[in-house]
């Protein structure tokens, strides 16, 4: 047994002097050192993943969180979410990623996780034209219900598909440039290519905006209750255009 954890045992009784040892203050010491909490998170963002129905949303938010990929995952009922904390700028960052359905009868529900998302991203499969053909109905979403302040980003996925691609890079990155900040690039979930550099890029984009030296007090706008938002948003921001 490594000697680090071999628990002292309370001298009994009458004990010699072997008790003395065990019972040595520096390792009593060194026991509570290691019961220490973790540092608490600087920050605490909200980003959601957003696109059509079976672009692989799921698989992109549990590579990136649990390091795993399901050839044959169901389609996401409502919302699901998973929690990742990663380390940038020198600041814990505790990320809440939302993962959104993407058939259009669940809209009601999804609209209200919108709003407190710092980050979107919004996905598209390269190998199926109806996908990318349902990015503007994906932004007027955004416009509605999303902060303007979010930033953004569209991903082709599925890159290990590149044989039956149907959507260009091309295409991808003249879709992007059209909308004001938005990011492109393309990723495998399969592959594990470019899974972490979607999210820790925007996160660093999202950070790039705010004050890195805020009290954490002073936090509540970046911090987001772990609680499901209502299902209809009792009050929404009039419609903006991101879009020419």
């Amino acid at each position: 047994m490594d000697p680090r954890y071999d628990i002292p045992r309370r001298a009994a009784a009458g004990g010699g002097s072997g008790g003395s040892e065990n019972s040595s203050p520096a390792l009593g010491a060194q026991s509570r050192r290691r019961k220490m909490p973790p540092r608490p998170a600087d920050f605490k963002l909200q980003i959601i993943i957003i696109g059509s129905r079976g672009v692989g949303k799921t698989s992109l938010m549990e590579r990136f969180t649990d390091d795993t990929f399901c050839e044959s995952c169901k389609s996401t009922v409502g919302v699901d979410f998973k929690i990742k904390t990663v380390e940038l700028r020198g600041k814990k960052i505790r990320l809440q990623i939302w993962d959104t359905a993407g058939q259009e009868r669940f809209n009601s529900i999804t609209s209200a996780y919108y709003r407190g998302a710092k980050g979107i991203v919004v996905v598209y499969d390269i190998t199926k034209q109806e996908t990318f053909d349902d990015l503007p109905k994906w932004m007027k979403m955004i416009d509605k219900y999303a902060s303007e302040e979010a930033e953004l980003l569209l991903v082709g996925n599925k890159l290990d598909c590149e044989t039956d691609r149907i959507i260009s890079k091309q295409q991808g990155e003249r879709f992007a440039s059209r909308i004001t900040g938005m990011r492109f690039c393309e990723a495998s979930a399969k592959d594990n290519y470019n899974v972490d550099e979607i999210f820790v890029k925007l996160v660093d984009d999202i950070l790039s905006k705010m004050p890195l030296e805020v009290p954490n007090k002073e936090l509540s706008n970046s911090v987001l209750s772990l609680q499901p938002e209502p299902e209809v948003p009792p009050e929404l921001p009039p419609p903006r255009m991101r879009c020419c």
